[in-house]
């Protein structure tokens, strides 16, 4: 119900333009004929009020210089030769011209490409014809006033249609780049999602398997210090399991059966190797890598330790690709049994490209993981030691209590 109206609004206002510029142009030439502003005697013995007949000729043209462009220019041509052998009106040349540079930006794009160049073989025959026939070097102003008719509005169109149509395909591909980095964006949230779900899977299984052991131990020896301590394990494993499901409950996605043996959950204790690796990758003795490790001797949840390390992991990758020569600092700090806090920078230069292509997903699958654990992230320049440097920090809840 609601669709039409717009288009017809839209309709209606160009009608009415283009009935304007009709109505302005034969008012202005009915009000110079009246004054006696015209052109010389008629030609060939041709009637005057013949001027006045091609003056509303044009005018009527101009009501299709927008619909039918090509028909409007071929009445108006014809109309502007009439003129020019009864009079002359300079209301219904200026009208041709508006013709001319409609003709050229609304046609087809084949009449915008020939319409120019029709126009500059038409001055040229009109110039040569006045000379060959006057003999004088005024007969060079016909060619010029024809430039003025035809070859100045026709250009004007293609500039003008030339900008619009650059205008339309710059927001056509605006609009198919938004479209595709939405989707990269839910297809890297899906992903990392699906990957979350089946590494906490895999941390789950393991405690429920000690649990399993150390029950089957308890029930079996017969002694109590070996039976206790054996219960305290089992405590143990049972509260991380738990914290785990609960994480994994909000992540859990379909089991693929087909997917193939799940790889080992990686650590905090292997960003050396990361870090090797990152140095390796860049290739350039400009850079430099840093480990700063202040996370003291309590040992971290899994899903944490998992997550910090696919933030320095994803972290490093982007300062491989898009950080400028200089520094590059990995810290893990944490007081007490307060969160642990993940912070990586990396020089941050004045127009420094990537070094390799990359769809930005990554950021995306960090803000997951952290916003999943319950914890906060940002990434963005921030300033350092009087320079600004690209800052990704991560806080992340480390007691499980307080785990989401």
């Amino acid at each position: 119900m609601h669709g039409p109206i717009p288009q017809l609004s839209l309709v209606r206002r160009l009608g009415r333009d283009e009935a304007l510029i009709a109505a302005g142009g034969l008012l202005c030439g009915l009000v110079l004929w009246s004054l006696g502003l015209h052109g010389g005697p008629p030609l060939f013995g041709l009637p005057a009020w013949l001027t006045l007949g091609s003056l509303t000729v044009m005018a009527g043209a101009e009501l299709l210089r927008r619909r039918a462009p090509l028909t409007a220019l071929a009445i108006g041509t014809g109309a502007l030769a009439v003129d020019l052998s009864t009079g002359t009106l300079i209301a219904t040349i200026v009208m041709y011209t508006d013709l001319v540079y409609a003709g050229v930006l609304y046609g087809r794009p084949a009449a915008a490409r020939r319409i120019p160049r029709a126009c500059e073989i038409a001055t040229l025959v009109a110039t040569l014809l006045a000379l060959a026939l006057m003999r004088r070097p005024e007969g060079l102003m016909i060619g010029f006033v024809m430039a003025a008719i035809t070859i100045a509005p026709a250009w004007t169109g293609v500039s003008v249609r030339t900008h619009r149509d650059a205008a339309e395909s710059a927001r056509l591909a605006a609009e198919r780049t938004a479209l595709l980095a939405e989707l990269d964006r839910r297809e890297a949230v899906g992903a990392e999602r699906a990957r979350m779900a089946r590494e906490l899977h895999d941390m789950v299984a393991g405690h429920l398997s000690a649990i399993a052991i150390h029950s089957t131990a308890a029930l079996s020896i017969g002694e109590e210090a070996a039976s206790r301590e054996a219960l305290g394990v089992i405590r143990e494993n049972s509260v991380q399991g738990l914290a785990e499901m609960r994480r994994l409950i909000e992540v859990l996605r379909r089991a693929d059966e087909n997917s193939g043996e799940p790889a080992a959950t990686p650590t905090l204790d292997g960003l050396d190797a990361l870090l090797t690796h990152a140095r390796a990758a860049v290739r350039d003795s400009r850079f430099s890598f840093a480990l700063r490790d202040e996370r003291g001797p309590d040992p971290l949840p899994a899903p944490v330790e998992l997550a910090a390390y696919r933030i320095v992991q994803e972290s490093l990758t982007n300062a491989v690709k898009h950080a400028a020569p200089g520094e590059v600092t990995v810290a893990l700090r944490r007081a007490g049994p307060g969160p642990l806090t993940v912070r990586v920078t990396s020089a941050l230069g004045e127009g420094v490209g990537p070094r390799a292509p990359g769809a930005g997903a990554g950021l995306v699958g960090m803000r997951e993981r952290v916003a999943l654990l319950g914890g906060r992230l940002t990434a963005g320049p921030a300033p350092e030691g009087g320079t600004k440097v690209w800052e990704v920090r991560a806080h992340l809840p480390v007691d499980s209590e307080e785990l989401p």
